[in-house]
């Protein structure tokens, strides 16, 4: 077993600190070809831009933020940590990482995959943990600011990734609204629902938290598969077109995601 698999994730205390840590898990990516290191690229790029925020005043409570995005992403990097060593972990994280082990998903499903457990499940849980009981109410401003740039994140990709995936238009072609919807039933569910989420646990009882926790991941994890494989058939076949013209040189897509 190699050194770089017995590497513990530390748990960040910062935003400087989240950065290492995806800069650790994106190296290892690049040196073992793996996808994982699609998603972990674009969260690299998504945190950069919450940390220029926060120095720029762009939210109500720059603080409170930062303690966000780190407990933000936490969930991620302990879900991944459980995943490499074979230990337990959410359903919809499981999922995600699954579909970054195969080889014919397209980069947009990798990343999508990962925003769908990210927002759908761990947003809601992180913003109610720095902001509890009557101090949530006070958080939605700033909440909605860091979904709105996990969400203008994607449209980006979308529009950049032409370098390494250039038949990703196809769908515009084959199919316009199902475009749409493949692209926009998880993200902008989530970005809906994610507050939502925030409430429910919230407002629910300690004792009741973890079966209501275990049925929301059961239903991100059943759009993460249909992320990963589409019951459409035309959404299907754009895909595989798309996949087949599309960079399978791992270090050089996780380069170029890291210029979007």
């Amino acid at each position: 077993m190699s050194a770089l698999l017995i590497v513990t994730i530390m748990t960040p205390q910062t935003i400087d600190e989240v950065l290492l840590e995806l800069d650790k898990i994106i190296l290892r990516a690049r040196n073992e070809r793996d996808r994982l290191g699609y998603f972990a690229t674009l969260y690299r790029n998504v945190t950069l831009k919450i940390k220029a925020g926060i120095a720029a005043g762009l939210f109500e409570d720059g603080l409170r933020m930062e303690k966000l995005d780190v407990t933000f992403a936490s969930g991620y990097l302990k879900a991944l940590d459980s995943f490499r060593r074979g230990e337990p972990l959410s359903k919809c994280w499981l999922c995600s990482f699954r579909i970054a082990a195969t080889w014919s998903p397209i980069i947009l499903q990798h990343l999508l995959a990962g925003m769908n457990a990210h927002i759908n499940f761990d947003l809601g849980i992180a913003a109610q943990s720095v902001a509890p009981g009557s101090e949530l109410a006070s958080l939605k401003n700033d909440f909605n600011q860091i979904n709105n740039i996990l969400g203008s994140m994607i449209a980006k990709v979308r529009t950049d990734i032409e370098g390494i995936s250039p038949w990703i238009n196809v769908l515009d072609h084959l199919a316009p609204a199902a475009e749409d919807r493949f692209i926009n039933f998880s993200l902008d569910k989530a970005r809906a629902s994610a507050w939502l989420v925030a409430n429910m646990v919230n407002s629910t009882p300690v004792d009741q938290l973890p079966r209501k926790l275990k049925i929301l991941d059961e239903g991100v994890a059943v759009l993460g598969s249909l992320i990963g494989s589409p019951k459409e058939w035309l959404i299907s076949l754009g895909l595989h077109v798309i996949r087949v013209r599309e960079s399978s040189d791992v270090p050089h897509v996780i380069d170029a995601l890291s210029q979007m």
